[in-house]
């Protein structure tokens, strides 16, 4: 393990001009998922893909060392699942705020839960877009006053969890930037798990959510008991729901559901990647020329 210390930090981490308040919770978990990656031992800089939308949230691929792509806002997910199928040998993860995920991102949440492929997405959900200054995300609480909901937001919020469970993703989980030891171990498991894994982190905004802080998500979070079952899909669902105290910990967990690239017919008589495939050109243009 000491030969892997640091393995995705950069040499001049401490020039970095690291664009997020001090107190962030991003610092959290940007700390949190390079210490994760240092422990499994088959990741490296070079065969690891981080993919991120817009937001505080995306700027963390910038200040660790990896591949990486920055999509459009609430894109990151088609990027990341395009990645992973063109070369399944990636590990592959799409990070992002609640907002680019949740809200501008939503559609591609919901699809790409339902096709199961292979990839690991992280949101930091802070229950506030932080990047344009305090608005309302999908995850804000109901009465919540913001420089924009200046009466207060009147939609109920967007529940993830429930949403995940009920679209048929195979890991589901939730953590809280704040455990630094239980939130590290849940990535691992999500990154390990073979299919779409969701990892809901807490993450305190310390500028523009004033309810939500350090202290609201340790007083009103609990981890979930050695003895809970996150196969049974039904208590998952009634976890998913509890409104007066949250649950940390891996909700639901299916093993053994099929990937989708696995699926795919240019992956059925072999898995070598797209892009160590030889071509016959001649081949291509004859079909591009019967396309005109």
């Amino acid at each position: 393990m000491s030969n892997r210390q640091n393995l995705f930090t950069f040499e001049n981490e401490k020039e970095l001009d690291i664009a997020w308040c001090p107190g962030c919770g991003n610092f959290g978990i940007l700390n949190i998922l390079k210490k994760a990656l240092e422990e499994i031992e088959e990741i490296t800089p070079n065969n690891l893909v981080v993919v991120s939308g817009i937001g505080q949230a995306a700027k963390i691929p910038h200040y660790f060392k990896n591949n990486t792509f920055n999509g459009l806002h609430g894109r990151a997910l088609p990027v990341a699942a395009a990645i992973k199928m063109a070369n399944p040998e990636l590990f592959v993860i799409a990070e992002s705020g609640d907002g680019d995920m949740y809200g501008e991102g939503g559609n591609h949440f919901i699809h790409n839960i339902r096709r199961n492929i292979d990839i690991t997405n992280i949101v930091h959900d802070n229950r506030v877009y932080g990047l344009t200054k305090g608005q309302a995300s999908p995850t804000t609480q109901k009465g919540m006053v913001t420089p924009v909901q200046v009466n207060g937001v009147v939609s109920d919020p967007f529940n993830p969890i429930a949403v995940a469970i009920s679209n048929g993703a195979t890991f589901v989980a939730r953590a809280f930037v704040g455990d630094v030891k239980g939130t590290k171990e849940i990535i691992k498991m999500a990154i390990r798990h073979k299919g779409y894994a969701l990892v809901d982190i807490f993450q305190p905004c310390v500028t523009f959510n004033r309810i939500n802080t350090y202290a609201w998500f340790n007083q009103n979070t609990y981890k979930l008991g050695e003895d809970y079952d996150p196969t049974d899909k039904i208590k998952a669902l009634e976890i998913a729901f509890q409104e007066d105290k949250l649950a940390l910990g891996i909700i639901y967990q299916e093993d053994g559901k099929p990937t989708f690239e696995e699926q795919l017919n240019v992956y059925k008589e072999s898995k070598e990647p797209l892009y160590k495939r030889q071509r016959d050109l001649k081949e291509v243009e004859a079909f591009i020329n019967s396309m005109k």
